[in-house]
């Protein structure tokens, strides 16, 4: 198979590439080399490579800036996507598109399935949903995968963040209004592959596992925990955090699709933390 990733500087690219490249004939673009709001630039390397597969790592995941640049956040992550998702027709390319738990809009009591209806609350969240519309009405040939609060080696993210600050001060304040999935991005990057072999095109939710959910406070004890460190998490509301974009309160997501159609398991997320720490 014949496999194209865009976005390949960015955290989850960088680990999914070696995976991809075991096994499949793989070129890889960055921005630098492939800008997806430039639609002509899209159809001509589509057209020229002609791959079996395209793989869509590129993203604008500034949230907050999203809510005072909307037009940045929607050339990128909706009429990019479109882009791609026309240029993969045209040349009978399936498509494999990441995106996120922000489509949805938190008030749900059980883990979002990925037939749930989405309701997005902030700029980014819409600006991914129209992401995934476009795919939908234009391919029949997809993988969409939302996944939640990505950490990997080759990023800026949360789990570093906290490592950052327990540097400069003994108490760390962190929101426990919210409830997700943080998901490590070489536990999805294995969850992909197999989805990816197993053919089984469709909408599907994949985060490492944390059964109900956990508060981004309880993943804070947890990293300092795993890393030795004895910093004080003192637990804040979202609205004592002042952010500019709204966030989902409840965002957790329902794999069980996932696993049934790919045969993946996620691993559970202390367990991705582990690995992670003892990597860094």
């Amino acid at each position: 198979m014949k496999v194209v990733v865009i976005g390949s500087k960015g955290m989850l690219a960088q680990d999914l590439i070696p995976m991809i490249t075991k096994e499949h004939e793989t070129l890889a673009f960055d921005i630098n080399q492939l800008d997806i709001t430039d639609k002509k630039s899209v159809h001509d390397l589509v057209g020229k490579v002609k791959p079996d597969l395209v793989i869509n790592c590129s993203a604008y995941n500034l949230v907050d800036q999203a809510e005072t640049d909307r037009q940045s956040a929607f050339s990128v992550n909706a009429h990019g996507v479109q882009h791609l998702a026309i240029a993969c027709k045209d040349f009978g390319s399936a498509l494999c598109h990441f995106s996120t738990d922000y489509v949805f809009d938190g008030k749900s009591t059980r883990p979002y399935r990925p037939d749930d209806e989405p309701n997005p609350i902030s700029v980014y969240g819409e600006s991914k949903r129209a992401g995934e519309v476009f795919v939908q009405s234009i391919l029949n040939r997809f993988y969409i995968i939302r996944t939640s609060s990505l950490y990997g080696k080759n990023g800026n993210h949360f789990v570093y963040a906290i490592l950052r600050t327990a540097k400069e001060k003994k108490v760390l304040r962190v929101v426990q209004d919210q409830c997700m999935s943080p998901t490590w991005t070489v536990s999805l990057a294995q969850g992909v592959m197999q989805l990816i072999h197993s053919e089984n095109f469709g909408v599907y939710h994949l985060t490492d596992r944390t059964g109900s959910g956990i508060s981004w406070s309880e993943f804070a004890k947890e990293i300092l925990k795993v890393n030795g460190l004895r910093n004080e998490v003192e637990p804040i509301t979202s609205q004592e955090l002042m952010r500019p974009a709204k966030r989902p309160a409840y965002s957790v997501l329902d794999t069980a699709l996932f696993t049934l159609r790919s045969g993946y398991e996620p691993i559970p997320w202390q367990e991705s933390l582990k690995r992670f720490s003892d990597m860094i």
